[in-house]
């Protein structure tokens, strides 16, 4: 029911939207919003939004480049082959709000410092996005996502180049960068560190670390134009709580408690002198399915960091330690 009504809210919000598109007050403010991570793993790295507040025209919007829907056809064949189509939704800040303040999730604030035709630049530039026929992209984790739009979008209304103090992971590679938000010992990781190439493992610098929604907030709050001018006027930041995953649910614990089992299930079957034909099929299907996702997704995916790397021959070793299991029983 509460997605229903969001539906038709948002539906309402579009028209609204299509026929109130007019010019800002000199009231206007328009700021970047950083939300805190959540459990989920496509919430593990935070999300980014712009918020055009303006109380002269009784306006108060959250434009969010992170939209996707589960129910698209062929979606998690797209979503793994790397043909994700996101959407731009704009929604009142108060519903915007509801989710994380459900979650218990900080969401932080950053007020640019814009004149008049720079925010007014910017609003138009999000109706136009906003547009049915302008609304999705080809979403790339890395390159093109809900951080990175709204930078390009606020540096092109600026029409200069934004520079900051901050320096944070420059230098950091991708594949470590990523892993502080996933976790080092989740499977997530571990699923990461298989399927990343070469490319995963290049330092950032720069404008490249900005695709994670905390590493934007931090450059932006330390960012200024080429005459000195701070680029955030007022600010209301703090620290990423991410989320801890328990000893129980890490990779080295599951992998010990599988190979344990396999092992003990083969000694049984020895002294008994038979064979439990399920535990050939246990062991073999994964690895089947693995090595055919791994081989799909290394030479198909068009994910950038995906790619056939040393990691990969986690497979074949995992297919030796089989053979022994086999030999052994």
């Amino acid at each position: 029911m509460y997605c229903r009504r969001l539906y038709l809210f948002i539906l309402c919000l579009t028209a609204w939207i299509g026929a109130e598109a007019r010019s800002l007050s000199e009231e206007a403010r328009i700021s970047l919003l950083t939300c805190t991570p959540g459990e989920e793993l496509y919430a593990r790295y935070g999300h980014t939004a712009i918020r055009v507040q303006d109380p002269q025209n009784r306006l108060d919007l959250v434009f969010n480049y992170g939209i996707f829907d589960f129910n698209t056809d062929h979606f998690y064949w797209k979503f793994v082959k790397g043909e994700t189509w996101y959407e731009l939704g704009a929604i009142t800040m108060p519903w915007f709000m509801l989710e994380y303040e459900e979650e218990h999730r900080p969401v932080y604030e950053q007020v640019l410092n814009l004149n008049s035709s720079q925010r007014e630049e910017i609003w138009q530039a999000l109706v136009r996005n906003y547009e049915p026929e302008n609304r999705k992209y080809l979403y790339n984790f890395v390159f093109d996502n809900c951080a990175t739009r709204p930078y390009l979008l606020i540096q092109k209304a600026l029409g200069d180049t934004i520079r900051s103090e901050y320096t944070g992971n420059t230098g950091t590679t991708y594949r470590r960068f990523i892993r502080r938000y996933t976790g080092s010992m989740t499977w997530a990781n571990a699923g990461i560190n298989l399927l990343f190439g070469p490319k995963a493992d290049k330092p950032m610098n720069n404008e490249q670390r900005l695709f994670l929604p905390e590493e934007l907030m931090l450059y932006m709050a330390q960012a200024h134009l080429s005459d000195g001018t701070p680029l955030v006027n007022e600010s209301e930041i703090g620290s990423f709580d991410l989320p801890k995953t328990p000893w129980y649910a890490s990779w080295p614990f599951g992998w010990a408690v599988y190979f344990i089992v396999v092992c003990l299930i083969s000694w049984w079957d020895r002294r008994r002198g038979k064979r439990s034909r399920w535990l050939d099929i246990a062991v073999g299907v994964p690895y089947v399915l693995l090595l055919l996702l791994v081989a799909f997704l290394t030479f198909f995916s068009c994910h950038p960091l995906v790619g056939f790397g040393w990691r990969l021959l986690i497979i074949p070793l995992t297919h030796l330690c089989a053979r022994f299991i086999y030999i052994l029983r």
